[in-house]
């Protein structure tokens, strides 16, 4: 879905029943204007959160780091396979804290 001015985000589960964000992309390059880029933000492993911020590129994400969330000021600081791993894993961790009613819907 589409928020928050335009960022794309994507959902484990449906929104409207209890499904909870894990990543999402920044499509409005104005808003990035003046400030350190931020084109992809998803959910970091928290044991990996403080390593991964170690990485060129990869920074808190603005609002979300308290929640363990990473941003991508680029495409290309990941190699596809190890990005895909990484959201993966994201996914994972958001499905775990879904409510039970909520998992069993999926």
């Amino acid at each position: 879905t589409r928020q928050w001015g335009d960022n794309l985000v994507f959902w484990v589960g449906d929104k409207t029943k209890g499904g909870k964000m894990f990543a999402l992309i920044n499509l409005d390059d104005e808003s990035r204007l003046g400030r350190q880029p931020v084109v992809f933000s998803f959910a970091a492993d928290p044991e990996r959160f403080h390593e991964l911020l170690e990485i060129e590129g990869v920074m808190p994400a603005p609002y979300l780091a308290r929640a363990k969330w990473v941003a991508l000021s680029n495409w290309n600081v990941f190699r596809k396979s190890e990005l895909e791993d990484l959201l993966r894993q994201g996914h994972t961790r958001v499905f775990e804290k879904l409510p039970k009613k909520v998992k069993a819907a999926l």
